[in-house]
Order: structure tokens, then C-alpha cells, then sequence
């Protein structure tokens, strides 16, 4: 079998055709960047409290005290969950009954919020958590949104590759990218929590499975100087525009329902491309944005931005140095970061996001590194079902990410310190990956069985003989 590089070498390198479906294919992934963590403000919980009725005869002074207080970040704030048995405040209301002169609040007996919550409208209009009242006893419900979105992520890596494998890459690009778009678009019509999430599941299962395949499409077609730049600066690069764009879209649109809806038309735009075209760190991380201090929506896009220079340097690295060196270097300094942020004093807020966003700066750059180094590992035959497979694995640290992030509740330096445990251990696992760095890009089985070895070497003019005659190898031991 001739080796596909110089099969296609014709084709030049970064003519029109290859500008063309670099730029296209890469503009297909903007989708992705909204909906991948559209969920931090579709699913963002304002502060609530329980609501007393206009109804019930309180005094104004007793309807201010009618909420027991909580600490929270240092401050007493009105508790979440709880409020005074209504009841009773009414009838010491009704004889003029003044609370902390006449009753000693602490002894009063507390009841759940029977009547519902208020909600703030600072930050959200409305947000699937206000519209299902998804608090205190159903507040599980938030991470587990996040989790079947990725367990539907999950799915789709594990058939986009058999599907594309078997139907074509183009047929399969389209088909994901219309899943992606309608049945986000469906979601606007939730009428409940349930309904909303199982369209979730979908959704998850179109976004992968666009990202996979647009990733092997370019990375088949593109010659091999343009293979890195697009698998680093093109699809990772358009994926941090689409999540920048995510916090500017939703600071001027704070109803659920419309943002969905103008997350869902830049899909629709990306159909016309059929003619033009042939064919637990990260999320834990970007989700855990709204628990930053500060502004959401500027953490948010901060969270993005820090994206785009992490893609340049990991196209930069990948150009001259090891694989596995470099992705494991990166990793443990995004570890090393978030093991630091404990050691941050509460008030310097600061210093922990900006330690917060290096970190997100390592580990991005390792993600995006690890997806070229799988496609060099195995060859064409097999390429895209090990990428979908690979990436299906990865979704589950992206299912349990949401509740890194809801520990963060009960202790707000327990998520950095399991991601940045478990970021420097998967560092380590690296180290003891196969070398792929000056490998010709396996065609076949044989091929690849070339490229595995626990040390990089370059391969010398002797050694390439040795392979090439198969008597010169016997006779050299």
C-alpha cells in the first residue's frame, strides 16, 4: 500500500481546497463551543428564598424576620430552605408580639418552603432551576442535568466512529450537526425538568460526534504540515470562539428559553457548508465558573479566552517536541496550579481565579494534544472509531465533573484539589504512552505497530534499512 502523503501529494499543501476545508470544517465546531457549556447559565441557581405569602397577616417587622439566617461566604444571608413555621408567626404577629425583644427566634420551629421560592433577577431572568423550582430537595437534579449531557456525549463517541466508518464522513458530519440543532431547539419546548433533560442526552450525542468527525475528516484530507495547525488552532480554536461567544449571548439574553433559541440558529447556518465542503479538568473547570468570585458572565468568558493561547501553545509544542512529554508537562502544571489554590487565602480572590484559569490554561492545552496524538497512533483503517472511542472514554470524568463542582457547596477548594490530584496522575500515565513525534501517520496495522515504543528515538538512516531489508536485520544481531 502506498503511503497516503505521497498518494496525495498533488493536492499541494495550502492551496484554495485545503484553505477551504480548513476554515469550513473548523467553523463547524462553533456550535459546539454554545452548547457544550450553554448549561452554566441554562441551568444557573439564582439566590432564593422561601416565599411567604402576601396573603398571610404579618407584621412588616415579622415578615422581615420571618426567615431563619445562614452563613454563607462569611456573611448571614436568609437561609435557602427553610423559613419560621408560618403559622406561628402569624398568631405572634396578630398580638403584637415583636420578635428578638418578645420571642427568642432560635426557639422557633422551622418549616419547609411550602408556598415556593423567590428568586433573584440580578444575574438570571429565568433558568431551567427557577422555571422546575430544581432547590434544596431537588437541587441534585442541576449536576445530574450536566452529567446525562455528557453520558449522552459518552454514546455518541462510541457510534459516531462505527457510523462515519460505514456511511461516510460528510453524511455523518451533517446528519450529527442536525441533531445537535434540532433537538436543542426542541428543548425550548420543555414543559418539565425530565422532558428538558432527555433532549440533553441527544443534544450531548450530536455535539461529540460532530466535534470526532469533523476532527478525522480534516485531519484525513489535510497534507501533513496542515494536520497539527488544524487539529490545535482550527477545531480548538473555533470551539473557545463559540465559548466566548457563550457569556456575551447570555449576558444580553437572561431568559432561558431565548437564549436556547439564539444558541440554536449559528447551527442552522453552518447547513449551506454541504455545497462548500466534501466532507475530570476541563469541564469540571469551565463549569465551575459560576462558583468563581466576581462576575459570572466575565468569568465565563475569561474561563474561553484563556482557551485560544492555550491552543497556540499546544501547536507550538507539538511542532517540535515529544507527544507525551509535552502533554504530560502541560498537565502537570495545570495540576500543580490547582493543588496551589488551597494554599490561597480566602480574600484573595483574585490570585485564585487567576490560578483557577492557569490551570484551565494546562489542561486545555492537554486536551487538545491528546486528540492529535491518538489520530497518529492508530492507523486510517481504524482512526476514527479509536478517536470516538478514546473521546467516549473521556466522558466519564465529563458525567462526574458536575458534581466536582457541587462540592464545591460544602468546601470550595475540594474541586481543585481531586482535578489537580487527578490531573498530575493522569500526567504520569502519559509518560508511559507510545512516541508517535516524526512518524509517518500509520496507514494499516503494520504501520502502527512501528510507531509503539515506551522511548522516543528518531530513526536513524541505519535503522531505516534494517526495516526496508529483512537480511541486513537478522545478520545485525
Amino acid at each position: 500500500m502506498q503511503d497516503y502523503d505521497e498518494v496525495t501529494s498533488f493536492l499541494g499543501e495550502w492551496g484554495l481546497f485545503q484553505r477551504l476545508i480548513f476554515f469550513l470544517l473548523s467553523a463547524s465546531i462553533i456550535p459546539n463551543g454554545f452548547n457544550g457549556m450553554s448549561v452554566v447559565f441554562l441551568a444557573g441557581t439564582p439566590e432564593h428564598h422561601c416565599r411567604v405569602p402576601d396573603t398571610a397577616n404579618l407584621s412588616s417587622v415579622w415578615r422581615n424576620h420571618s426567615l431563619p439566617l445562614q452563613l454563607q461566604d462569611g456573611r448571614e444571608v436568609p437561609h435557602s430552605c427553610r423559613r419560621y413555621r408560618l403559622a406561628t408567626i402569624v398568631n405572634f404577629s396578630a398580638l403584637g408580639l415583636e420578635p428578638g425583644r418578645d420571642v427568642d427566634l432560635e426557639q422557633l420551629e422551622q418549616e419547609g418552603c411550602l408556598d415556593g421560592w423567590e428568586f433573584s433577577q440580578d444575574i438570571y431572568l429565568s433558568t431551567i432551576v427557577t422555571e422546575w423550582t430544581l432547590v434544596c430537595e431537588d437541587d441534585w437534579k442541576t449536576p445530574l442535568t450536566t452529567s446525562l449531557f455528557f453520558v449522552g456525549v459518552l454514546l455518541g463517541s462510541f457510534v459516531s466512529g462505527q457510523l462515519s466508518d460505514r456511511f461516510g464522513r460528510k453524511t455523518i458530519l451533517f446528519a450529527t450537526m442536525a441533531v445537535q440543532t434540532s433537538f436543542s431547539f426542541l428543548q425550548i419546548f420543555s414543559i418539565n425538568w425530565e422532558m428538558f433533560t432527555m433532549l440533553f442526552v441527544i443534544v450531548g450525542m450530536g455535539q461529540i460526534s460532530n466535534y470526532v468527525v469533523a476532527f478525522i475528516l480534516g485531519t484525513e484530507i489535510l497534507g501533513k504540515s496542515v494536520r497539527i495547525i488544524f487539529s490545535t488552532l482550527g477545531v480548538c480554536t473555533f470551539f473557545a470562539v463559540g465559548y466566548m461567544l457563550l457569556p456575551l449571548f447570555a449576558y444580553f439574553i437572561r431568559d432561558w428559553r431565548m437564549l436556547l433559541l439564539a444558541l440554536t440558529v449559528p447551527g442552522v447556518l453552518c447547513f449551506p457548508l454541504w455545497w462548500m465542503i466534501t466532507s475530570v479538568g476541563y469541564f469540571a473547570l469551565s463549569l465551575n465558573t459560576p462558583n468563581l468570585h466576581g462576575d459570572a458572565y466575565l468569568n465565563c468568558f475569561f474561563s474561553a479566552l484563556i482557551e485560544v493561547p492555550a491552543y497556540i501553545i499546544a501547536w507550538l509544542l507539538l511542532r517540535t517536541l515529544p507527544r507525551r512529554y509535552v502533554i504530560a508537562g502541560v498537565l502537570f502544571l495545570g495540576g500543580g496550579v490547582l493543588l496551589s489554590i488551597q494554599l490561597v487565602p480566602a480574600d484573595y480572590n483574585f490570585l485564585s481565579i487567576g490560578l483557577a484559569m492557569l490551570g484551565k490554561f494546562g489542561i486545555t492545552s492537554a486536551f487538545s494534544m491528546l486528540y492529535v496524538f491518538t489520530a497518529e497512533l492508530y492507523p486510517t483503517l481504524v482512526r476514527n472509531m479509536a478517536v470516538g472511542v478514546t473521546s467516549m472514554a473521556s466522558r466519564v470524568g465529563s458525567i462526574i465533573a458536575p458534581y466536582f463542582v457541587y462540592l464545591g457547596a460544602y468546601n470550595r477548594v475540594l474541586p481543585y484539589i481531586l482535578m489537580g490530584s487527578l490531573t498530575i496522575l493522569i500526567g504520569i500515565i502519559t509518560l508511559l504512552l507510545p512516541e508517535s513525534f516524526g512518524m509517518t501517520l500509520p496507514e494499516t496495522l503494520e504501520q502502527m505497530q512501528k510507531v509503539k515504543g515506551f522511548r522516543y528515538r528518531k530513526k536513524t538512516k541505519d535503522s531505516m534499512e534494517k526495516e526496508e531489508n529483512p537480511k541486513v536485520l537478522i545478520t545485525s544481531f
